[in-house]
C-alpha cells in the first residue's frame, strides 16, 4: 500500500510537494483554500540551485518556455546611479552550479507546475476545501476540512504559506513578525516602455532605507519591478496583493537618481504588500513533528533579500521526496530525517537575507563601506556558492 499523504496549500510549494511525492510512488491528496487557482502577479528569482531542481524533476523545457535567463546581475546606487559591481549569470552559472539562473512570473511557474500534475495525473486536488484541524493519532493522521471533510493519511504536509493554519496547531508560536518593510510591486510589457528602461538583466538599485530590483519576465517579454520601504502599514497584513498609491512611493524615491525615478514614473499601477518573516529556524523539531511536517514559508518565511524563499520551498519539496520513502524508517523518523536535512540549510538562508536587508538599506559610512566593498569585490560579493551550489 503506498504511502497517503495530505498536503495544505496549493501554492509553489505545495504543487512541487506534491509532484515530488507522487513521482515517488506516493498517493497524494492536496487542498487548498482557493475555489480555483488564479494569476498571482509577481515576479520569482529562482538561483541555479533551484532550476536544478526543476531540471532534475523533468521540468526544463516547460521551463525555458516560459522563464527569463539573464545575462548578468548589476548592483547600482539608487542615489548617483553609479554602476557599483557586476555578477555574470548565464554560462557562467551553468558552468559552475550546473544549472542557470531564472526570473519568472510567479503565475507561469505554478501553472508550469499545474500542468505538470495534471499532465501525471497521480495527485487529487480538492479545491475550495480547506483544512480546520488535524489529528495524530500516532499511526494515521486524520485532517479534517472546514466543508466538515475527514480524511485519514499516513502523513500531513503543511504547505500552507506565511499565516500557516498547520503551523499554528502544530506549534503554537504566534504570529509571523512585521518587518516595517513594504514592496510596491509592478508587472508591464516590456514595450509599453521607452527603450532606454527596457532590460534584460537583473539590475538592483541600492539607496538608504530603500531599494529597488528589476527584470524580466515570461521570455523578457515583461518587466517585473519591485520597490522596497521602510514604513508602516494599516491594512490586512494576510493580504499581499494591496492597492498602492503610486505619489507615496514616489515621494521615497525623491532622493534617488534621474534614471530610477524615471522607472518609478513609468510604472502606470502599483500593488502593495507589507513584508513579515519569523526569526531564523531553531532546530528540526520547527519543521517536524509527528506525523505533520512543514515546508516552506509555512516552516521558514524569510525576507525577500536574496531571493529565495520559493526556492526554500522547491528545495523542502525535492527533500521531502526522497525522504518519505525510505522505508526502512517509520513514517515519523522518515519525516525528521527531512527536517534534519533541511532546517539548518533554511536557518541560514533566513540569517543572511536579514542581513542582505540592512546591507541594501545601509546609511552613512556603513553605505559608503558597501559600495566601495562592492566596487571593488563586485563578483566575489555578489556570488553566493554556498547557495547556489545547492544542499549537501
Amino acid at each position: 500500500m503506498s504511502t497517503r499523504v495530505l498536503i495544505a496549500g496549493g501554492g509553489i510549494g505545495g504543487l512541487t510537494a506534491a509532484l515530488a511525492c507522487a513521482r515517488a510512488g506516493c498517493d497524494v491528496r492536496l487542498f487548498e483554500r482557493a475555489a480555483e487557482f488564479g494569476e498571482v502577479g509577481a515576479g520569482i528569482q529562482i538561483g541555479p540551485n533551484v532550476v536544478r531542481v526543476l531540471h532534475g524533476m523533468g521540468l526544463e523545457r516547460d521551463l525555458a518556455r516560459v522563464a527569463a535567463f539573464p545575462h548578468r546581475l548589476q548592483v547600482r546606487n539608487a542615489v548617483s546611479g553609479r554602476e557599483l559591481g557586476v555578477l555574470p549569470l548565464g554560462e557562467r552559472a551553468v558552468r559552475l552550479y550546473g544549472a542557470p539562473y531564472a526570473t519568472i512570473h510567479r503565475a507561469d511557474l505554478h501553472a508550469l507546475l499545474l500542468h505538470a500534475l495534471q499532465r501525471d495525473g497521480a495527485v487529487r486536488l480538492a479545491l475550495g476545501n480547506w483544512l480546520a484541524s488535524y489529528e495524530d493519532r500516532g499511526r494515521v493522521v486524520t485532517l479534517e476540512t472546514t466543508e466538515g471533510l475527514e480524511v485519514e493519511g499516513d502523513v500531513l504536509i503543511g504547505a500552507d504559506g506565511l499565516w500557516s493554519r498547520v503551523r499554528e496547531l502544530m506549534l503554537n508560536d504566534g504570529a509571523p513578525r512585521v518587518s516595517g518593510h513594504l514592496a510596491y510591486r509592478a508587472m508591464l510589457p516590456q514595450h509599453s516602455l521607452p527603450q532606454h528602461l527596457r532590460s534584460h538583466q537583473v539590475t538592483a538599485w541600492l539607496g538608504p532605507r530603500l531599494h529597488v530590483v528589476q527584470y524580466p519576465v515570461r521570455g523578457g517579454d515583461w518587466l517585473n519591478v519591485v520597490a522596497i520601504v521602510h514604513g508602516d502599514f494599516n491594512g490586512d497584513l494576510h493580504g499581499w496583493d494591496h492597492g498602492a498609491n503610486a505619489a507615496d512611493l514616489q515621494h521615497a524615491m525623491g532622493s534617488t537618481c534621474q534614471p530610477l525615478q524615471e522607472l518609478i514614473a513609468a510604472v502606470p499601477d502599483w500593488r502593495l504588500w507589507a513584508l513579515c518573516d519569523r526569526h531564523p529556524m531553531q532546530g528540526a523539531w520547527q519543521q517536524a513533528r509527528g506525523l505533520v511536517a512543514l515546508l516552506g514559508d509555512a516552516a521558514h518565511p524569510m525576507r525577500p533579500y536574496l531571493a529565495q524563499g520559493a526556492g526554500m520551498a522547491i528545495e523542502d519539496a525535492e527533500q521531502l521526496g526522497r525522504s518519505i520513502v525510505l522505508e526502512r524508517l517509520p513514517m515519523g523518523e522518515r519525516l525528521q530525517h527531512y527536517a534534519n536535512r533541511r532546517w539548518q540549510r533554511c536557518a541560514r538562508v533566513q540569517a543572511r537575507s536579514i542581513r542582505n536587508g540592512e546591507i541594501f538599506h545601509s546609511e552613512g559610512i556603513v553605505r559608503w563601506g558597501r559600495d566601495a566593498v562592492l566596487r571593488v569585490f563586485g563578483e566575489r560579493v555578489l556570488d553566493v556558492p554556498w547557495l547556489y551550489a545547492g544542499p549537501r
